[in-house]
């Protein structure tokens, strides 16, 4: 018996040890913190969730705005010369809280409506004098290039939930939510409208495609007039992980025929998301 306890004592002495010694001195870099984290995730001192979540964290800081934006043309915005009438229909089709409220054309935003600042208007009697200048919230403006983690600290310290990106030029080149930063570092988060409203492939410039991991085979089929075999894998997330020969993380790719596609969110157990583009050949 004490050879069995001296034996387990020993295997716990020897991860202790490993991460003792990691920590022993500062990190020198990112896979001193990663080997830790995996030491810790194989001796249930955190679960696999856990272990996600902090790796993505940490991925975050070597992610841009243009790489989650929805881009310009995937933005659902409001004129500012509409009618409450006329943008109630709106709001009820996209199921958003929160709008770009554009003047003359797409670059010029005057500000941010929230879908509950209508409310009181909608109880008015006489919506004769709707003026929607008056609701409008300031709005956030953000380069292409801003660092993901430098963008959630700005969104916490501005309260803010939305900004506009804009491109070098000054134009406008899409949005970007807290929700889609977020969504990097803990994975999908879907509520009761995503699966009415959310796509499985979202086309994101003519050479540039946001691909559900969930992508049956079929529709990417369908989509891109491709041949994929459905025989092993009915979606397009285990054909790729199929393709790479194990897990991958964010940022691994892979070619499969035609097509180069990139992890943008996995956890430990499954490919969540994809970006995809065309091989030149």
């Amino acid at each position: 018996m004490n050879e069995e306890r001296s034996g387990g004592d020993n295997g716990e002495r020897s991860w202790m040890d490993k991460i003792a010694t990691l920590f022993s001195s500062e990190p020198r870099n990112r896979d001193d913190l990663e080997d830790v984290l995996s030491v810790a995730a194989e001796n249930e001192v955190i679960d696999e969730d856990a272990r996600s979540i902090m790796e993505g964290a940490m991925q975050v800081s070597d992610m841009q705005t243009r790489d989650i934006m929805i881009p310009r043309a995937q933005m659902v915005v409001i004129k500012s010369e509409c009618s409450l009438e006329e943008i109630l229909p709106q709001i009820i089709r996209s199921a958003h809280s929160r709008y770009p409220v554009i003047g003359e054309s797409p670059d010029d935003i005057l500000g941010m409506l929230l879908a509950k600042d209508l409310l009181p208007q909608i109880l008015k009697r006489d919506n004769g004098d709707f003026d929607i200048g008056s609701l409008l919230r300031p709005t956030m403006v953000v380069p292409e290039s801003k660092r993901l983690n430098v963008l959630l600290r700005e969104f916490r310290e501005n309260r803010n939930h939305m900004a506009i990106v804009i491109d070098e030029y000054g134009g406008v080149a899409g949005l970007v939510t807290i929700e889609d930063v977020l969504e990097e570092i803990v994975g999908e988060i879907e509520d009761e409208t995503d699966a009415a409203t959310d796509p499985f492939i979202r086309k994101i410039s003519n050479d540039d495609f946001f691909i559900k991991a969930l992508t049956p085979i079929d529709d990417f089929n369908d989509y891109f007039e491709t041949e994929f075999s459905d025989e092993e894998f009915d979606t397009i997330g285990g054909l790729v992980t199929q393709a790479f020969g194990h897990m991958p993380t964010r940022n691994e790719t892979t070619t499969i025929g035609n097509f180069e596609f990139k992890v943008i969110n996995a956890d430990q157990r499954k490919i969540q998301s994809l970006r995809m583009r065309p091989v030149q050949v």
